[in-house]
């Protein structure tokens, strides 16, 4: 019997034993969906010194920072991002990703004229918006949960561990407390909303049960959407200074793969795992080396999983 008539997981019809996100898109819009990321003009909090300096240690300037010329509109890198995927993606759907830095970080007047426009562009079925929880304040929200009308929206926060001193290690810049407060505001003022959150393993100073600890406070807090990122060590940054000189150490392969099928054991069936890994900037990147073979990895822990008979969610509710 094949792989994927005896996968017992309910979110799935392939082999794969977690809700990933291709799954969820089929199921909602009826294909497969291009997510085509581009920069709105935004900046950050824990950059400009609203709440600190030179953002995280592992960040060269924002998640996908400075993703396109900064001379080119909104539209034409949209335009731009759905032309250079079109041989890779063969659907007529899109989802406009603003992605580079924290892109609530503006007034809500901007924000609207931002997402106003997006929506209008051609083939967008939602719009998912990178930022972080603490910059959600009510005018912000109230903005989310008007254009949720109009069009489907998903707001993906990073929180990367639940572990405040880890949270000081990486100077995040917040707290768990903060970001479960604009989380929860976010749930309440803009019900219609979807919401992701990030996470990173491999982070300094964290070990496997301070991973996995992430992973149950992720679960109580019981997102739509989740990320599993590996840390990739990037040159030019704090933390790429840190490996040069023998200060950190990345994650192996192997105890990558474990600890993600544990995190994929402890979320509910029911939140979407939008992705399991992550790609470093090539040029950029130090370590680690494997992460390079992206599809391998994602192989890994397929066959983990089935090996172990387990799937997304056995362990949910479990706090032990």
């Amino acid at each position: 019997m094949s792989q994927v008539k005896e996968n017992p997981f309910e979110y799935s019809d392939t082999n794969k034993r977690y809700h990933t996100y291709d799954y969820y898109l089929r199921k909602r819009f009826g294909e497969k969906c291009a997510k085509i990321p581009f920069d709105a003009g935004c900046t950050c909090p824990n950059i400009d010194g609203r709440c600190g300096y030179g953002g995280c240690i592992y960040c060269l300037g924002g998640s996908g920072a400075r993703l396109a010329s900064t001379n080119l509109t909104l539209r034409e890198q949209y335009e731009q991002g759905v032309e250079k995927l079109s041989s890779k993606w063969k659907t007529q759907k899109q989802i406009p990703y603003l992605q580079a830095y924290s892109n609530t970080y503006t007034s809500p007047f901007v924000l609207r004229q931002i997402l106003n426009e997006v929506s209008t562009f051609e083939g967008a079925v939602m719009i998912d918006i990178a930022t972080r929880a603490d910059c959600l304040d009510d005018g912000i929200i109230a903005v989310l949960n008007e254009v949720s009308y109009t069009i489907p929206l998903t707001v993906e926060l990073g929180l990367q561990s639940s572990n405040d001193e880890t949270a000081r290690t990486i100077n995040r810049g917040h707290d768990f407390d903060t970001f479960k407060d604009g989380f929860y505001r976010l749930r309440k003022g803009a019900p219609n909303v979807k919401i992701g959150i990030h996470i990173i393993n491999g982070l300094p100073g964290e070990t496997l049960e301070d991973m996995k600890n992430t992973a149950r406070s992720v679960a109580d807090l019981h997102p739509d959407l989740v990320k599993i990122h590996l840390l990739h060590v990037l040159d030019g940054t704090r933390l790429g200074r840190m490996y040069k000189n023998g200060e950190y150490t990345p994650m192996e392969k192997e105890e990558y793969v474990r600890v993600v099928c544990d995190q994929i054991e402890i979320l509910p069936a029911d939140i979407v795992i939008e992705r399991v890994t992550g790609d470093g900037i090539a040029k950029e990147l130090l370590a680690p080396e494997w992460s390079k073979k992206k599809v391998c990895v994602i192989n890994d822990i397929d066959k983990e999983l089935f090996e172990r008979g387990t799937y997304q969610g056995i362990r949910a509710n479990q706090h032990s």
